[in-house]
């Protein structure tokens, strides 16, 4: 049963924030400084955590604070929320019985909380809560994406939407999915782990207005289009949760007609950015603060790619997030978007620090950081329309999908060839044809499996990888 002050207050979200959108640069900025300024003191009457973290910097500009990693946060959970009796034991309590039992996610929890946890595929496993305040945010967040889509949504024109991520309860999207499902949304959820017949069936039956997928399998439904087994005519494809390349784009718009939109969001702050009509990703900086910063934790120039990105949620309250650490390299765009909204244009989202491999040297030494991109470079074209590597003690393994007959040893020199410009050593590579790529618990086709570092941090070298 859909939650009727829930659903009425997201729609209020929405409708205040369209009108955010033709703010002047001013008036997002007093709204910036007014909602951190509002965060930071519900932070230090309420949180016993921030309250030392930014012990001696309580005026500080926003800057100065110390940053707050998800081992950080994890590490001292029952002080960093604000509210007495909220714990850390209980939450993953109930998080497992959702699992367990298979109940619904989208019904709050205790009457006034939802949550939610990471894949842990990073590190350690985040957990996050949610009241309804906020979650009612985290939900027009996600619309937001919706609107600059222009996707229609009301009595009228019930928005019929099909997600194919993870069903997971535990997962966000499946929280957020369950929370929407009503009348108004009816929604179709699909597994990206089943087999890729049945979601063409099923959406096939369903008929979605909106799509909405992990890149790598919205990829996969695009050649079933074309050829012809899936039949549905969505008015707009919107990719979230993993990167979308740009061949990947051109088989979505091949296939429907239209260019995707790109939806950038993660489980500790719902959504950061997504496109406009014209394509590009525009930060939702009235929602969220978002850093761009290097190894050192030093701001880089737009157009210049980060190490990690630090992001405050302004609308955060019951676990508050400032200067979270995201380990997502993100680079900014220095042009505006003719667009008209104030918000920053984010030039491009290039995974996770963890997907930088280091392979040896030739000559010795530290080691050559290899970035995913230049993989991106030889391994996305219409021959493969997906590929995964693995770094193993002995080399790299390729994982690619194809056509049939596709010559793996010519991808195979192209890439030793790549890596030898860089300085590489020619380590022993292996590329496999296969139907389908492995996924994670939560359906996601990483793009890039590094071996952890050597003793002390070392990047591993060919033989100490073993």
């Amino acid at each position: 049963m859909v939650d009727a002050a829930l659903l009425a207050r997201t729609l209020a979200f929405r409708a205040a924030w369209r009108v955010r959108d033709g703010w002047s640069t001013g008036q997002l900025e007093l709204h910036r400084r007014r909602a951190l300024a509002a965060l930071r003191r519900h932070a230090y009457q309420r949180s016993a955590f921030y309250r030392q973290h930014h012990a001696r910097l309580l005026a500080a500009p926003l800057s100065e604070l110390p940053p707050v990693t998800k081992s950080e946060l994890m590490g001292r959970f029952d002080e960093v929320v604000t509210v007495d009796g909220l714990r850390l034991a209980d939450v993953e309590a109930h998080l497992r019985e959702l699992t367990d039992r298979r109940a619904d996610p989208g019904r709050a929890w205790r009457h006034r909380w939802w949550a939610a946890a990471t894949a842990g595929t990073t590190g350690r496993r985040g957990v996050f809560v949610w009241g309804r305040e906020e979650w009612a945010a985290v939900l027009a967040s996600y619309a937001r994406a919706n609107d600059w889509a222009g996707v229609r949504l009301g009595l009228r024109a019930p928005l019929r939407m099909a997600v194919v991520s993870s069903l997971n309860p535990t997962h966000q999207s499946a929280v957020v999915g369950a929370a929407v499902r009503s009348h108004l949304v009816p929604t179709l959820r699909a597994d990206a782990a089943t087999p890729l017949q049945e979601t063409v069936l099923a959406l096939n039956d369903f008929a979605p207005r909106l799509l909405v997928g992990y890149a790598s399998v919205l990829g996969e439904l695009a050649a079933e289009q074309r050829a012809g087994r899936l039949r549905i005519r969505p008015e707009a494809v919107m990719s979230a949760s993993e990167v979308l390349s740009p061949t990947l784009a051109a088989e979505m718009t091949t296939a429907w007609g239209s260019q995707p939109f790109d939806v950038y969001a993660a489980t500790e702050t719902a959504g950061i950015a997504s496109s406009c009509e014209r394509r590009r990703r525009h930060l939702y900086e009235d929602l969220v603060v978002c850093e761009v910063v290097d190894d050192a934790y030093s701001p880089v120039p737009a157009g210049t790619p980060g190490s990690r990105l630090l992001v405050t949620v302004l609308f955060s309250r019951t676990v508050p997030l400032i200067r979270y650490e995201l380990t997502d390299r993100v680079v900014l765009d220095p042009d505006p978007c003719p667009c008209g909204r104030p918000y920053q244009v984010l030039g491009g989202v290039e995974g996770r620090t963890e997907e930088v491999l280091t392979l040896p040297a030739r000559g010795g030494g530290r080691g050559v950081r290899v970035h995913p991109n230049v993989f991106h470079d030889v391994l996305d074209s219409p021959e493969v329309t997906g590929w995964q590597i693995s770094q193993e003690p002995n080399g790299l393994r390729v994982l690619v999908t194809g056509r049939q007959g596709l010559a793996t040893g010519a991808v195979a020199e192209r890439l030793q060839h790549a890596l030898g410009d860089l300085g590489v050593t020619a380590p022993e590579l292996r590329v496999d044809l296969v139907e389908r790529l492995p996924r994670t618990t939560l359906g996601k086709s990483r793009l890039i499996r590094a071996l952890p570092s050597g003793p002390g941090g070392a990047p591993p070298t060919s033989r100490s990888a073993g």
